[in-house]
């Protein structure tokens, strides 16, 4: 796992940016997320 830190607290990044942040973050949940219920059905089928 990769996490930018932000050397100066003040510094917010663009509003832009926050919104990709934000998807990435879900995307990235949401890709786990179906990995582990194939996982599930691939080790019940």
């Amino acid at each position: 796992m990769l996490y930018v830190l932000w050397s100066d607290p003040d510094d917010e990044p663009p509003e832009e940016l926050r919104e990709t942040q934000a998807m990435l973050r879900r995307a990235g949940f949401l890709l786990a997320l179906a990995m582990v219920v194939m996982f599930l059905m691939l080790g019940t089928g």
